[in-house]
C-alpha cells in the first residue's frame, strides 16, 4: 500500500532520481532511517523499478521524434511486440484500443533515419498491417 509520504517520495525521486536519502528526508521532514526504509520497500515491491538518466534526446543527436500508430494481425501481437522492443529508436510502446492497435514513440537522427525505421523496419515486420506516422514538432516536459 502506497501512502501519502510514499507518494511524496515518488514525486521527489521523479524530479531527481539521484537525490540523496539525506536530502529526501529533509525535504519530507522525516528521519533518514524512515526515508531509507520507505525507498527500500518501494524498490522491493517494484513501485520503484529503477533509476534512469533523463537524456536530452536532441543533445544526444536524436533530433527527430514521431508517434507511429500500428495496426497488426491480432494473433501476432506478442511476436510483433518483441520485435518492436528490440528496435533501436523505439522509446515507448503502448498497446491501445481504438482505431489502431499500438502507439510507438520513436526517436531518430533525422528524417532519413525515421523513414528507414518506419518504412523498412516496422512496416517490414511480419504481422504489421499498416502504420501512420505523426511527426513531433516540439515537446514539453511536464515534470518540474
Amino acid at each position: 500500500m502506497v501512502d501519502d509520504i510514499d507518494r511524496q517520495i515518488l514525486t521527489e525521486l521523479g524530479r531527481d532520481g539521484r537525490m540523496s536519502i539525506r536530502h529526501l528526508s529533509e525535504a519530507l521532514h522525516i528521519s533518514r532511517a524512515n526515508a531509507y526504509a520507505r525507498v527500500q520497500r518501494l524498490r522491493e515491491t517494484n513501485v520503484i523499478r529503477g533509476f534512469r538518466a533523463d537524456i536530452d534526446h536532441i543533445a544526444a543527436g536524436m533530433t527527430t521524434s514521431a508517434y507511429v500508430t500500428v495496426n497488426l494481425h491480432q494473433a501476432e501481437w506478442r511476436e510483433v511486440g518483441d520485435r518492436l522492443r528490440a528496435l533501436p529508436g523505439v522509446v515507448h510502446i503502448a498497446l491501445v484500443g481504438g482505431e489502431f492497435d499500438v502507439i510507438l514513440l520513436v526517436r531518430a537522427k533525422d528524417n532519413t533515419d525515421l523513414r528507414r525505421l518506419v518504412l523498412d523496419e516496422i512496416q517490414g515486420m511480419p504481422g504489421v498491417v499498416n502504420t501512420r506516422t505523426l511527426l513531433v514538432f516540439e515537446e514539453f516536459d511536464t515534470r518540474s
